[in-house]
């Protein structure tokens, strides 16, 4: 496992890519339980067809629930701290079967007015198997300076 960095190790710039995961039927549906989102475009695949789609789909806050929780997994992840909020664009669908990972780097870094805190944002793009930024957007983040002694 790598060591998790605090605000003072974010390096504006620096860039990752996550380990990928493929969304599962099973994910889709769990995902509609736990929201009570269950349009039939991204259940009832009969519907789907005859969408512009073509099939089913993932939700499409579900895919950037996943960019989230692969950030987690990425080898460079920052202490936990607090998420400030995200600005987030769906550009195309995330089908069942795709798999996805994400691509993101520190964008910028400064110091809170919260003492013992910084903020950094993470640009951050969500890409499928076939290289297509399926959705992407900026993570802002209240992370801990390292504690002095």
């Amino acid at each position: 496992m790598t060591e998790e960095l605090y605000w003072d190790d974010a390096i504006p710039g620096t860039q990752c890519t996550t380990p990928g995961v493929t969304v599962t039927e099973a994910m889709v549906t769990a995902y509609a339980e736990l929201t009570g989102d269950f349009t039939p475009v991204h259940m009832d695949e009969e519907y789907a067809k005859t969408t512009p789609f073509g099939t089913r789909v993932a939700h499409g806050l579900l895919g950037l629930s996943l960019a989230d929780g692969l950030k987690t997994r990425a080898d460079y992840r920052f202490v936990p701290g607090m998420s400030l909020g995200w600005e987030w664009a769906f550009k195309l669908p995330i089908k069942l079967g795709d798999t996805v990972h994400v691509k993101f780097s520190v964008g910028t870094k400064r110091a809170a007015k919260r003492p013992g805190w910084g903020i950094v944002t993470l640009p951050s793009e969500l890409i499928n198997q076939h290289g297509e930024i399926v959705q992407t957007g900026e993570h802002r983040l209240m992370i801990p300076r390292r504690p002095t002694a």
